[in-house]
Order: structure tokens, then sequence, then C-alpha cells
């Protein structure tokens, strides 16, 4: 098993070896004259070709005889198995191998290429011819005459003519036979050296020539081929006289060398023969033998008497190498010498190679046509060259004339491959001369050329190639359809219809377009618009009818040219800017964005507001307002003016924006104490009171609106017993637990007011007197008590027990009613000319905090909130006191910087106008459906970002700077009752909230408690103030008419 599996490898490698290599041999033995479709072999089973790699074949091994033009091959090839028959050509060897030395063996080649490329490699098959007895032996006359001397002894040898046969080994001349000897003679066959059989006769009587002197018999000559064939010869014996020396060469072989181009009778060797005899018994005769071939005989010529071999005719070393000559010597006696000269003719260079081109690619008259997309090492043909020369004259090498993509590759002993060495282009070159040249190795060398014509033939290898590959082009916007672009053109290297081309629009390219497959004109078949697409980039395609075809693309590029067709666009028809009433001049408000769609000039918009309005300015470039004037929220709330944006075209168009600038509030006024009216007022605080129950209320106002107005309220000193608490939101004043004997007297609390206002909130604070007692007797005493209480640190407590009898005090309590009737007396007359004088004022200020953005305002509606002093505490009201400032300004300042003198008087406003106002769910005047146009400005505006620093020195009512952000946002409304705005900017409504300018986070309005009336101070003080103020209701009570209240203040 071992034995099997070793050979079975031995057998793999050993095909693996000969794939590599590319050329095998093989030897097949055939009879001569087999007949035709006989099986020699099999190349597939005989190559082990099963046992080669499994490989990607292109088409099915295919095995191809190569054999000369014109050759009749003796056996043929199945293409597809590999098998080898004979042909009904005759196979002789005897004509196949004519003058080739009896015992040579006779070899028949072929070579045979397997198919495809892949696997391909060039086998040589050497057929050895065997004999067969196809041939009788034949004697060289069929009468053979010898003389014999009558004194012959008995057993006297004669040699006899030999016979010739054809056929070699067995079936040559294999045995003599002498038929009616008449036992007078007898015959033997002699071997020679070279292997020949020479019939010899034999004399078995003595002789009588004068009793008989002729004797006839038949020799008869048999070989040893079966069937046996044989053939006779008429011996006639002449009983000669008596001649008993025979001539003797002085050499019995002789080997001279002669060159094949000799000249006619050269000499080539001298005989010398003896013979002891003398007079014509001594006379030698020289002469060839019957064995000479008559080739030699042709070529040498032979001196009878002299034994001088000269040239008869000339010599060819390529017909026949060698010649042996066996040369007899006769006296004329029956026993003649024998010498055998060898002749050896030596080579010269006298034969120009031979080239035999055998094509793999059968030609079509003479021509091989070849694709032009032939793999590499594509075989054509096989070349031949051989050369008749001997040695070097002989050595050939095969080459081309010039560069070609082709080359010889030698597989056999001067056997050449013809193969593709590059990629072939029909484009290029169509057609090759391949001019083939053998030289030889002699001196001088002889050459030979041949000529092979390949044509290629066109593939479709080559893609149409646009003219250009990236089409550019323009074309006015508002075509007429069907307007023609432009024409389209590509060329195609190859020929007939691999060169016809048809013209595609690619997948991509938009349906305005379309393109003729035939003339490749592009044109636009419907009207283009620069504003919706102002560039086209498709592709365009060319294909060719080559099987298969090919395509190339090319993009074509189409720029729509812009015409004036467009008028400029806000991005809204009417805008909201939101400014701090603390912006200085020439500041910015906010900006406004205009696009046009049109291109260049046509969309150069320029802005300008109308109506010349110089409380403003425009950059007509950038769409950025400045003030030209200083914002006063209580002055003036709002600004309208129009803006028109022009474009640049020949004929320009034209489009108007309506703006609203909206003043913000600035938190710039502190809170101002209302409740108590001062450090000196007091309340009394029975010690029975429950604890948690409300005291006092303390009530200020901020004259801000929004979160600046909103206050928050803390004990910030006094309270030293811990006995009161204070609620931040409503300001009322708390019992914590109940009061003992120790706690009665008077406690001192420092109550701050605190807005929310930012950046930085403002605060106020007040003392707050509250007297623990049962009564209050003798307010004077108390309010004494009062006063030094202010003089007296906070962290102190001032305790009185017993205010029944304070008459050491008398002095000082008379001294404190004489200053507070004088300080009352100097307020009225104040309020009272102030009022007078500011009436107007008043009134305008009111109208303008009743026409903010937030607050739809009732003119009509009024009420009149009369404050009157009561015994009896009250649950606080819904009414947001405020204070109106009144300035009195110098006449000599154009810039309202002013140095004032005010009085700040409470002002009873209604609570429902802002406090059931909800801030964050309410929508206020913008519709909730608009777009957020902060987002807009911040993302896609391509004005410029500001940073709105001071630029003006500020009054001093606008001592606190609020910065604006990079971009103050607008707001558009198209009615003044419907939010249009989400907008993240400060100063623009977010879903109707009110965020404060640098809020980091939203805050939320707390609204205080409902308080329509003030309560009334438990002091002694008689003496009432009545301001009559003017309030508006909320809006949701239309039905309500004017009303006044009178409210009263006690001092």
């Amino acid at each position: 098993m071992d034995l099997l599996s070793g050979t079975y490898i031995f057998a793999v490698l050993l095909a693996c070896v000969v794939f590599q290599s590319g050329a095998q041999e093989k030897n097949y033995t055939i009879r001569e004259e087999m007949p035709e479709n006989v099986l020699i072999g099999d190349l597939l089973k005989d190559l082990n070709l099963s046992l080669i790699p499994d490989k990607s074949l292109t088409t099915p091994m295919q095995f191809k005889l190569v054999y000369k033009t014109g050759d009749v091959p003796l056996i043929r090839i199945e293409e597809g198995t590999g098998e080898i028959f004979t042909t009904g050509a005759r196979i002789d060897r005897e004509k196949l191998c004519a003058g080739i030395i009896v015992d040579t063996r006779c070899f028949y080649e072929v070579e045979v290429a397997v198919l495809p490329d892949e696997i391909f490699r060039l086998v040589k098959i050497r057929f050895l011819i065997e004999d067969i007895n196809d041939n009788a032996p034949l004697f060289p006359a069929t009468v053979i005459n010898i003389s014999i001397p009558e004194n012959s002894a008995i057993n006297s040898r004669y040699a006899l003519p030999a016979a010739i046969d054809p056929d070699t080994g067995i079936n040559g001349v294999q045995n003599y036979q002498l038929i009616k000897g008449q036992n007078i003679f007898g015959l033997d066959i002699i071997e020679t050296p070279e292997g020949e059989k020479m019939p010899q006769l034999i004399v078995q009587k003595e002789l009588d020539r004068e009793e008989k002197d002729t004797y006839v018999m038949k020799v008869k000559v048999e070989d040893g081929g079966f069937p046996q064939r044989s053939s006779t010869a008429i011996l006639q014996v002449s009983v000669a006289d008596t001649n008993d020396n025979h001539p003797v060469f002085k050499e019995g072989e002789i080997e001279v060398s002669i060159p094949e181009n000799a000249p006619v009778g050269s000499s080539v060797t001298q005989l010398h023969a003896t013979d002891a005899d003398i007079g014509e018994n001594a006379r030698i005769h020289f002469y060839f033998s019957n064995l000479v071939s008559s080739m030699a005989k042709r070529l040498f010529y032979l001196n009878s008497t002299t034994g001088l071999i000269t040239v008869k005719e000339p010599l060819d070393r390529e017909e026949s190498s060698n010649h042996k000559l066996l040369v007899l010597a006769s006296d004329g006696g029956l026993m003649p010498a024998r010498a055998m000269v060898l002749v050896n003719v030596t080579d010269v260079n006298d034969n120009v190679p031979l080239i035999d081109i055998r094509y793999i690619i059968n030609p079509i008259n003479g021509t091989v046509v070849l694709s032009e997309n032939a793999p590499l090492n594509t075989k054509i043909a096989l070349i031949t060259v051989t050369d008749k020369d001997a040695d070097h004259n002989g050595r050939v090498t095969c080459f081309t004339d010039h560069e070609v993509p082709f080359r010889l590759r030698p597989v056999f002993s001067n056997q050449f491959l013809l193969e593709t060495a590059a990629y072939l282009d029909y484009e290029s070159t169509r057609e090759y001369a391949i001019k083939l040249l053998a030289a030889d190795a002699g001196k001088p060398p002889l050459n030979q050329s041949s000529m092979l014509l390949i044509k290629l033939k066109d593939e479709n290898d080559n893609a149409p190639v646009f003219t250009q590959p990236l089409i550019s082009l323009s074309v006015p916007e508002n075509n007429s359809p069907g307007t023609q672009l432009t024409k389209i053109s590509a060329t195609d290297a190859d020929t007939g219809h691999n060169a016809e081309i048809h013209y595609l629009l690619g997948v991509d390219a938009p349906s305005e377009f379309n393109l003729d497959h035939r003339t490749g004109i592009l044109t636009a078949v419907k009207k283009l618009d620069r504003e919706k697409e102002e560039k086209y980039s498709f592709t365009v395609l060319a294909k060719d009818n080559g099987m298969p075809s090919l395509i190339t693309n090319a993009t074509v590029l189409v720029t729509v040219l812009d015409q004036n067709d467009n008028s400029p666009i806000f991005t809204h028809n009417e805008y909201n800017f939101y400014v701090p009433e603390n912006l200085p001049r020439h500041g910015t408000v906010g900006l406004i964005t205009v696009t046009d769609p049109d291109y260049g000039e046509n969309s150069a918009v320029t802005l300008s507001i109308l109506d010349a309005n110089d409380d403003f300015t425009i950059d007509p470039q950038t769409g950025v307002i400045r003030p030209n004037i200083s914002f006063d929220r209580e002055k003036q709330e709002s600004y309208t003016f129009y803006v028109k944006a022009e474009d640049g075209g020949r004929v320009s168009h034209s489009s108007t924006a309506k703006v609203t600038i909206n003043v913000v509030d600035v938190n710039d006024n502190k809170p101002v104490f209302v409740v108590p009216p001062s450090n000196y007022s007091f309340e009394l605080v029975p010690p029975s009171t429950n604890p948690g129950t409300v005291v006092f209320t303390v009530v200020a106002i901020d004259n801000d609106s929004g979160m600046n107005a909103e206050l928050h309220y803390s004990i910030v000193g006094g309270n030293t017993k811990g006995l009161f608490m204070i609620d931040q939101t409503t300001g009322n004043i708390t019992l914590k637990e109940k009061c003992i004997l120790a706690d009665l007297g008077l406690h001192k609390l420092i109550v701050k007011a605190k807005d929310l206002g930012q950046p930085d909130s403002l605060f106020s604070v007040i003392n707050v007197n509250l007297f623990v007692n049962e009564s209050m007797t003798n307010a004077t005493l108390i309010y004494e008590l009062v006063r030094k209480n202010i003089e007296i640190p906070v962290t102190q407590n001032v305790e009185t027990t017993d205010t029944s009898s304070p008459s050491s005090d008398y002095v000082k309590i008379v001294v404190a009613i004489v200053a507070g009737t004088i300080t009352v007396i100097l307020v009225i007359f104040i309020t009272a000319v102030v009022r007078c004088r500011q009436s107007p004022h008043l009134k305008a200020v009111q109208k303008n905090k009743q026409n903010s953005e937030w607050v739809t305002p009732n003119p009509e509606n009024r009420q009149m909130m009369m404050l009157k002093k009561k015994k009896k505490k009250h649950t606080p009201k819904n009414l947001l006191l405020n204070f109106v400032t009144i300035e009195e300004a110098k006449a000599d300042d154009a810039d309202n910087d002013r140095n004032t003198v005010t009085l700040d008087l409470p002002i009873e406003l209604e609570e429902q106008t802002m406090g059931k106002y909800n801030w964050g769910t309410t929508p206020t005047t913008f519709k909730p459906d608009s777009p957020d146009l902060a987002q807009h400005y911040k993302s896609a505006s391509p004005q410029p970002a500001f940073q709105i620093q001071p630029e003006t020195p500020l009054n001093s009512k606008h001592h606190i700077i609020q910065e604006l952000p990079l971009d103050n946002t607008f707001v558009g409304c198209d009615s003044i009752s419907k939010c249009s705005s989400s907008s993240s900017d400060p100063y623009s409504v977010s879903e109707c909230s009110y965020p404060v300018t640098t809020f980091k986070i939203p805050v939320s309005v707390h609204t205080r408690l409902p308080m329509k009336e003030v309560l009334r101070s438990h002091t002694p003080m008689k003496e009432t103030i009545t301001v009559e103020i003017w309030t508006h209701p909320q809006p949701q009570r239309k039905s309500e008419g004017k009303r006044a209240v009178k409210h009263s203040f006690l001092d």
C-alpha cells in the first residue's frame, strides 16, 4: 500500500514539474503499414494530465496537432480526448528512414499543443516505427555468374553476392538455400562483423573443367519475418583455369574524412593490394562490392587498376554524413581480397537555416486573425528552425527583426513558441507583419527570414470619450421651453458598430432637460427659475453599439443667470423690538433682515425709513436700527414707522414693513414704604392677641413695573425677643407666641422691602413700632418713647411697664405734639401745591403706564379710592400702591437731565390690573404660532452681532444700565391682541411671560394679596390727609363705571 502511495505522489510531483516546464516528450512505438483509425495512445492518461491541479479554464482542454503546412500527417489526435489514431497515410518505415544505416532505429516526430493557455504545454511525440516484414529479400541480379577454378579443393569456399532486404532485424535476410546442388556444391552462411549474412558456395567434389565447365543451380534467400518472404536467383558456375594465390590488401579497414565541399575529382584515399601470383594471375582488379549503396557508388569513383578512390559527384553531408565502401581486389580468382573504406563527410556551413511555421491558431488565407483582447502568452504558432549543417554550423537562433508585442519562447531545441508578449490594441496597430530571422553560428553565419502576418480583430474595448469631461454652460432664467443649450459630442476609438454612439441622460438628470439620442443636442424643455434652482449638475451618458456596450459619462453644469423678477422680502410684515428705557442714543435697537431671491445687483437691497422719521436711523445695508433720541418709558412706551427695501435692479422692485419699538422698563426706582408712613408711627397690640394673628401690615410700592416692582419683605433688625414674624409677600406681621407680662411695652422692628429687579435689586428699610399694651391712654408719651427708641441701638428693646402717669415727661410730650402738627401741616401744604402744578404731568404718567405692552389701557374706567381712618382691622384688599414721582426739571436741560424735587405720593392701583394677569400662560398681543425670530437672527441672519454699550451720558433717572443681548430680537405682530413670537431674547415676550434683562433662570412674578384699603393706624394723631388717586380697573371688568375712593393716611 505504501508503495502505491509513494508511486502516486511521485506521479503527481512529476506532473507538477512537467506542468510548470510547459514542454514534454512522449514516446510511442508503432508498426509500419498499420491501417487507418488504429488507437496508438491516450495523451490525457499517458501524460497524467488528470493529476494536474484544478484550474479555472476558460475553455475545455484541447489537444491540437502542430505540423508543417502541406505535410500529410501520419497520425491524428482527437482534440477533446487526446487519443492518437493512425490516418489513411501509409506508414512505410523504409521510405521514412531511407538513407539511414540499416541497424539504426527509425523515428517519426510530431508536436501536439495542449490548450487553453492556462494549462498550455507543447508535447513532442516520437513514434518508433517498428519494422514489419513487408519486403522480400532480393539478389542484385536474377542470374549470378561465378567462376571457380577447376583445381579448387574440396570444401573450397567462394563468395556469392548477398541478397538485400530493406527490412531490419528478424525481418531481414536470415537464410540462404542452394537448390539442385547436384551434391557437387554446398552452401554455407557466414556473418560479417557488421552483422551481415554472406552466402558462400562450397565445393564438395573435385571439379574437372574438361568434364563439365558449367553448372546451373538456384539460390534461395529467406527472411525471418512472419509471414516469411523469399526470392531466388539462378546461380551459374563456370569452371575456370587455376589461380591459386589471392590478392591481399595492405590495410583491411581505412577511415578517411573529406569536406563536403570537396571538388569533384578530389582524391579520397589510395588502396594498396598485392598478389603473389605472376602474370595475368597477379593483375589485380579493384571494384566495389555489391553491398555498397547506390548513393556511394554515385558519389565516389574507384579506379579499378590503381585502387584510387576519388569524388565522382559533389558531396552533401546533410544528405549522408558517412559512407561505407567495401572494396574488393580480385586477380581473376574466385576469392577476392576485401577492404572496408569508411568515408566521413565533414561539414561546411553551406546550408541556410530553415524556418518551419506550424500554426496553432489556424490562419485564414495565410494570415492569422487574432482578437485584440487576446490575453498575454496567447500561443500563435510553433516555429521550428533547422539547419542541415552540424555542430556550430547547425546551431540556429531565431528572433524577430523589430519590436513587436510578440515573442519567441524556446520550448525544445531549435523550436520556439510564438506568443503574445504584451496587450494588443487594435486602435493603435491593426496588423503586424512579423519578420522571423534564423541565423546559424557558422563563419560566416548564414541566415534565413520568413514573414508571418497577424491581423487584429477589433473588440469593443474602448468606451466613448467626451470631448469635454465637464460641460459648463449658462442660460438666462425665464427661457422659452425647447431652447437649445449646447451640443454634446463624444468619440470612440473603435470601428464599425463598436464606434456608433448614442447619447443618454443620466438618472440624476432633472426633468427640465432633454438630450437627443442621435445628435447629442441638449435642450431645456421647461422654463427655468434661478430662484428655485440656480445650478443644475447632472450626468450625460455616451453608449456605443458594441457587444457588450460600453458607457462613459460626463458632467453637465448648467448655471441659470438671474433676471430681476423678484421684489425684496422682509422676514416679517411687522417687526416688534423691545429696548430698555436706558438705551443710550445711537445705540442698537435691532436688526431687520431683508432677502431678495435674485442675484447680484438685482439682490442688492437698500433700506430706508419712510415719512422722514428723524427719531430713528437705519443702516441702508446692514439693517441696523439706531435711535436719535433718549427713551423714557414713562413718556412714550412705543414708536411705529415703516421701512422700505428697494433692490438695485435695472428696473427696481421694492417692499415695505411695519416696525414697532417697545420701551421696556428698567429697575431705576427703589421701593417706598406707604405703611407705616414714617419711622415714628406705631401700632397698638393687645397682650391678649392670639399667636398667628396679623397685628400689622407693612405696605411698600415700587414705581417700576413687572419684576422690578415685585417686592419681598423681611425683618432685618430689632425684634429682640423674636415675638413677631413677617410674611415676605404680603407684608403681614403676625404674633408668633402668646404675650406675657414681660413682653409689655414698645417693640421696634426694622423691616426691609426689596424688589426683584435685575441685575441689581433695590431696597428700603423702615422702623415698625408695635406697642404691646391693653390700651393707649397717652399717645404723646408713646411718641416720646418711639423717638427715644430710634436713638437706642437696634439690639435693645425698650419696654415700658407703666404708662398711666408720665408726668415727668410732660414737656417732651408737648414738644413732640407741636413738632408733629407742624410736620403734618407742611406735608399737606406741599402736597396740595405739587398736585396743582403737576396734575397734567401726573395724568400723563398714569396714562403711559396704562398703555404698556402687557396691559390693555381703558382710560374711561377710573375709580377714586379714598383712604379713611378706621378703628377695626380689615383683610388687605386688592390694591397695589405705587409711588408717582413728581419731578421739577430745569428749563435749560435739553437732555432731560434735571435736578428734581420729588414727592412720593401713594397711589392706589387696582390689583386686578397686574396681579390677576397670568404672566406665564396668558397670551399677550402676539400670535402663538409666529416664528421664533430670535432663533432666526441667532442662526440665519447675515447681519453682524451688536454689543450695546453706553454711548451717551446717562441722566440721573437712568441710574441702572441694562445690557442688551448680542442681537436685539424683534417680534412681528399682525394685531394688537395676539402673540406672534416665542423668542428667547430678554426683550421679547416668550409665551407672553416677561423675563427681566439678565435673568439666568425663569422668574415668576408673585403678586401681593389684593388690598383695596390700607389699615388704619392706631395712633393718637387726629389729622387726616385725603389723597385722590385715579386707578384703572382690570380689563375684564368692562361693565364697571368710574368710581373714586378716598383713602385716609394717618400721620
